[in-house]
């Protein structure tokens, strides 16, 4: 499970930005990524999600798609909401409605 975000100290110069993280969330919404769910929803309605080696935690409350808490990947790079926000986004506000509705059904197809 990763850790919660409110835990989370980042090295910003290996931090992941919104748009990478977005990438793989629309790689997966494009069949081209396979999108597994490792664990969640949780009470607070954060699930856990492997895209082939990318770590997610995202907030999936009430069947929706809302945003992305937390992003790791393969080689150990580490972004958060915090960051994200700063800047004015996050990986979730970047897909397109088409891409939002895909990774949406696919969060449900895997439970």
């Amino acid at each position: 499970m990763l850790a919660p975000h409110f835990l989370i100290e980042l090295d910003m110069s290996s931090s992941l930005t919104a748009r990478e993280v977005c990438q793989r969330l629309r790689e997966a919404a494009l069949g081209i990524l396979t999108l597994d769910v490792c664990a969640g929803p949780d009470a607070t309605g954060l699930v856990t999600v492997d895209i082939e080696g990318w770590r997610l935690l995202l907030d999936f409350a009430g069947q929706r798609l809302h945003h992305c808490e937390y992003a790791r990947s393969p080689e150990g790079h580490e972004g958060a909401l915090e960051s994200w926000q700063r800047y004015g986004t996050d990986p979730v506000s970047l897909l397109s409605t088409w891409e939002l509705a895909q990774v949406e059904w696919l969060l449900l197809a895997d439970r």
